[in-house]
């Protein structure tokens, strides 16, 4: 009988040591999980259902205008060319499902800000990605031969959208802009 005894005794132990050890590992997987994520998903959508995005028509706007619909944001694309955005829009609304408007705008051009408004009037903006500028040129010495006031102007391209006296930026303030503001700068990706 102290044999069956003990057997039932270092089973009993062994079996919650098992479930002790089963508790441990899920807590610790949850925890683990949580950081290792860097955001949650809903942590976009917190900050506003709409995401603008200038400069989308090419490379960088247009990944982040794709990357941001994919998480579950709506996105408003802002470009010149009309016929790259129409052609993003359509695709973004297919791959991701997730409504799209387009504004085009030249922001070397001054007179553009109330159309801009206009279209952003009413939409709960969270993300304003700022990928607006241009380079006249890819060699750096014809950029030192350019005029002065291209060089401020293009090594500044902040300048078409943050420093005009109507700017994108106090446009969002206006309509509450309360979120994320991502801003970008590209030069030439030639190697040297």
């Amino acid at each position: 009988m102290g044999d069956v005894l003990e057997q039932f005794f270092i089973l009993t132990g062994l079996l919650v040591c098992l479930a002790c050890l089963a508790k441990c590992v899920r807590f610790s997987r949850r925890i683990l999980l949580n950081y290792w994520k860097v955001l949650p998903k809903s942590f976009l959508q917190s900050m506003g259902q709409w995401a603008v995005i200038t400069g989308a028509g090419d490379g960088i706007g247009k990944a982040y205008s794709f990357e941001l619909a994919k998480r579950g944001l709506n996105v408003v694309l802002i470009s010149r060319t009309l016929e790259k955005l129409e052609a993003i829009a359509t695709e973004i609304e297919r791959t991701t499902g997730r409504s799209v408007k387009i504004i085009q705008a030249d922001f070397t051009k001054d007179d553009i800000y109330e159309h801009i408004k206009e279209k952003l009037a009413g939409l709960e903006i969270g993300i304003l990605v700022n990928n607006v500028g241009m380079l006249p040129n890819l060699l750096p010495s014809h950029f030192l031969n350019a005029p002065d006031e291209i060089q401020a102007e293009r090594s500044h391209p902040e300048h078409f959208f943050w420093d005009s006296p109507v700017s994108l930026a106090s446009l969002l303030h206006v309509l509450s802009f309360q979120g994320v503001c991502v801003r970008i700068f590209q030069g030439p990706a030639r190697g040297i």
